[in-house]
């Protein structure tokens, strides 16, 4: 798909991933950084061409509403929507650690509320020629992390969405949906599991996304995610298709 001239909102873009993502496709599209730390995300922008914030809690609904507002009303419609920001808990179940309320927050942010960005954005999106969603999922997705057991449950039902929803907007739209699945990147989000040292730099993850948006590659299996999905679970590649059709 076309990578210019188009309007893209990233959230979590104020660091990390997305702020890289911000990097990558700016100057050449009007990106918009959403985050719940203002001056974090005017912080990020400052330097940055064509970068715009605004500040939304996307687990909150009217902040939802706002934020769709803004963007209709300020940039004139989406082209593409990232939906990157995260959240996550590093612990064992077998520990007195409050499962129910870590896995509650980690689904909220994780799987509900791309859910509804989606759902709120993609009468834009609807309109536009060509367009795109990019859901931010993980290598946990795949295998869970013994130390990130609801974070990746949140990501393996993300993965498991975003395939339905490329299936059903491919019928009838003109839609595109993409994967982004990052092995261990080197963050602040990944410090507490040792991204800081085993981690890609977030760059890395951010150039396979250009790339692949140019290429229509929809799930883009970074560094070690693809090294994975090669060896143990390529052979359900066309496993989606055959059981819906």
């Amino acid at each position: 798909m076309n990578i210019t001239n188009n309007t893209i909102l990233i959230t979590g873009g104020g660091s990390g991933i997305g702020l890289e993502i911000a990097k990558a496709l700016s100057p050449a599209n009007k990106i918009i950084i959403v985050g719940r730390n203002k001056e974090k995300l005017e912080a990020a922008a400052k330097d940055l061409e064509n970068v715009f914030t605004i500040q939304a809690d996307i687990t909150n609904e009217s902040d939802v509403n706002r934020l769709f507002e803004e963007v209709k009303t300020t940039f004139g419609g989406l082209n593409i929507l990232i939906n990157n920001a995260g959240h996550a808990h590093y612990y064992t179940i077998s520990e007195n650690s409050d499962t129910y309320t870590k896995a509650l927050e980690e689904f909220t942010t994780n799987y509900f509320a791309p859910i509804r960005l989606t759902e709120k954005f993609l009468p834009l999106l609807k309109e536009q020629s060509e367009s795109a969603i990019v859901n931010v999922s993980s290598i946990v997705g795949f295998v869970p992390g013994y130390h990130l057991p609801t974070y990746s449950d949140s990501k393996a039902a993300l993965h498991s969405h975003t395939q339905v929803l490329r299936f059903q907007l491919a019928k009838d739209t003109n839609v595109k949906v993409f994967e982004l699945m990052p092995p261990l990147v080197n963050t602040d989000f990944s410090a507490e599991i040792g991204g800081k040292e085993n981690g890609i730099p977030p760059s890395d993850v951010a150039n396979d996304l250009v790339k692949a948006l140019e290429e229509n590659i929809y799930e883009i299996r970074v560094g070690n995610t693809g090294l994975l999905y090669d060896n143990f679970f390529a052979a359900t590649e066309g496993a989606f298709t055959t059981f819906n059709n």
